[in-house]
């Protein structure tokens, strides 16, 4: 007996939930780094990005009258992300406008999962930025720094004096999720590993940059371990919905957030340009995808394509 059914006829095992759950697990190194550098603002303001993006979600759906979709984990990772993407002294009323802003604006109200335009926690970033520019360059030091540097200042990225190990292990200044490079290095291997991730994105990304610091004089190195680089280049640059499908796509759009980044670190009014980066290529990914797209091989051609 043949069966006729739609496509895809051939599945496998990894569902949406459990890409979700690995995407959480490999930001836990950086997140629980963030946290005890940090101490209970960090964790306070972490679980509340969490339960706030997960109870929006829900409350928005009653309201819209769809299927509950909280089990699928993405409004908790959107959650873990903007938490990560936050200083630890931010307010929590202003967080939570970030989760509104992530879940109800960028995600609910352009259909759900799947049909968001851009990265919701990067949205949320932006919107906080330029609501709040203060409280969201405010930046307090670790509970382990020394006296002298435990007062709120510049991040690594403007000062430029903290050292390689400093930055390795998030004894640095900085947002929650971006201090530790260690344990976002670990985390963007683990995906690629587990094939969660394609590495063209992140190593675009991450190569431009460091080319292009390397050719103006600056250290390579040091722009890569500092700054929301590793973060946004292994798990915002890397979103399934809103980044090119194609191994050339996903090299173009690295290329272009590297590119971007790069401008504004140099050049720009902003000290950090990787969330602005991301968001700026994900509004172009549709014409990337369509640029390279494949041939189709043996497809008849419209009379308008024939005219061609």
């Amino acid at each position: 007996m043949l069966k006729v059914s739609a496509s895809p006829h051939i599945t496998g095992n990894m569902t949406t939930q459990k890409i979700m759950l690995l995407v959480i697990i490999a930001l836990l190194p950086s997140l629980l780094t963030g946290i005890i550098m940090f101490g209970l603002k960090a964790l306070i303001l972490s679980v509340v990005c969490i339960v706030g993006c997960v109870a929006m979600e829900a409350v928005c759906r009653i309201i819209m009258k769809r299927q509950q979709t909280a089990a699928d984990l993405s409004a908790a990772l959107t959650g873990t992300l903007l938490a990560m993407n936050l200083p630890p002294d931010l307010p929590v009323w202003q967080a939570l406008i970030g989760c509104f802003v992530a879940i109800v604006i960028v995600k609910q109200l352009f259909g759900g999962l799947g049909q968001n335009f851009a990265n919701p926690a990067i949205v949320a970033r932006i919107v906080l930025m330029l609501s709040f520019t203060s409280n969201m360059t405010t930046w307090s030091a670790t509970r382990f720094m020394s006296e002298s540097d435990a007062v709120t200042g510049a991040t690594p990225l403007i000062s430029g004096n903290a050292s390689y190990i400093d930055l390795l292990i998030g004894n640095t200044k900085g947002c929650i999720g971006e201090v530790c490079a260690i344990g976002l290095i670990i985390g963007g291997i683990f995906l690629i590993v587990a094939k969660i991730i394609s590495p063209a994105a992140p190593l675009a990304f991450i190569g431009s940059v460091a080319a292009l610091e390397f050719i103006v004089g600056n250290d390579p190195i040091y722009h890569i371990l500092s700054g929301g680089l590793l973060l946004g280049a292994f798990f915002m640059a890397t979103d399934y919905v809103t980044t090119p499908i194609t191994a050339k796509g996903k090299l173009i759009f690295g290329l272009g957030c590297g590119i971007i980044t790069f401008v504004i670190r140099e050049y720009g009014g902003y000290p950090e340009g990787v969330s602005f980066s991301i968001l700026l290529m994900n509004i172009v990914t549709p014409y990337i995808d369509s640029f390279t797209a494949p041939k189709i091989i043996g497809a008849v051609k419209t009379e308008k394509e024939a005219k061609k």
